[in-house]
Parts: C-alpha cells; structure tokens; sequence
C-alpha cells in the first residue's frame, strides 16, 4: 500500500438505501412545542481513517449492518426527548402520557423510544446514532476509524449532522 499524501482522507461512507427510518417526533423549541409529526428519515454514516491490511478504512457490509440495526430500532416510534425541555411524562396502564403546558398526548408504551437527548432534532438524533456506531464498532474491535460523520436527513436536502473524532 502506497503511504497517503499529507492531508489526505480517506472514507468509507454508505447511506440511504436501507439506512432509513419513518418515526413521529414533536421538537421542542424555547416556550414552543412543535405540532405532532413524523418523517421517512434517511441516514449517513461516514467513516474516515487509516487503510486496514485490506485496503480500506472499514468493510461497507459492517457499516451497513451497524446502521440498519440502529435504523430498524428507531423505525415506526414515537420519539420522544428525555429530559425535554418543557415536557411532562406520565406512564401509566401501558400507555406514556406527554404533556406540554395545556397540550395533553397518550401513546401505547410498546410505540414510544425514549432517547436520552434534550431534544428530537435531526443533530441530536445524529448524535445519539454516532454514539451507537461507536460503540458498536469498539464491540467488533475496529480500530481504524478515526472520525466518525452521521447525518439524519428529515426531507431531501434538509440533513443535521454529527461528526467527531472517534476516540
């Protein structure tokens, strides 16, 4: 293998395709909280790094099966933020009951994911799953990775990202 010229990345990246989720969200934002609704999400999972013996950063089939795993965890929910901002949350007799000021909604518990992010933003989201992809890639002991880049797509042309060093 040729030694890389200073600068230079190389990148494993897989998107879409399987990679996707459809979830129901309400964001909250300062006193306001968004009407109940739900998108068909895509995701984006870019890993940067040094070449394996194989000649690549990280197998496509691994990166791929990592996010479908997550996708398929997070696809047909409601999300909901913990703690939200403004947010009451009530379970009871197999429902969550979620309140916001004078706002009252009660979902069956088997269809509400809670994630553990201030809110249910495309950013946040990206962040949770870059925690997960981390986690899962420390797991098949992967350590080529440097960086890791998550983007959640809401609509086309309207992605949140996280990317960060991978330590």
């Amino acid at each position: 293998m040729s030694e890389p010229e200073r600068g230079s990345v190389r990148a494993a990246r897989v998107e879409r395709q399987r990679l996707k989720f459809a979830a129901a969200h309400m964001a909250t934002f300062a006193h306001t909280l968004e009407p109940l609704h739900g998108h068909n999400y895509a995701v984006i999972f870019e890993a940067e790094g040094r070449l394996r013996e194989e000649g690549w950063v990280l197998d496509f089939g691994v990166l791929k099966r990592i996010g479908r795993e997550l996708c398929d965890g997070l696809d047909h929910h409601f999300l909901l933020q913990r703690p939200g901002r403004g947010l009451t949350v009530r379970r009871h007799a197999g429902a969550v009951e979620v309140r916001f000021g004078e706002r009252r909604y009660v979902f069956p518990e088997q269809d509400v994911l809670e994630l553990p992010i201030a809110n249910t933003t495309a950013e946040l989201i990206a962040e949770w799953l870059w925690t997960r992809v981390v986690e899962a890639l420390r797991a098949e002991g992967i350590d080529s990775v440097s960086r890791l880049g998550v983007g959640v797509e809401e609509a086309p042309g309207q992605t949140g990202w996280y990317a960060a060093p991978v330590p």
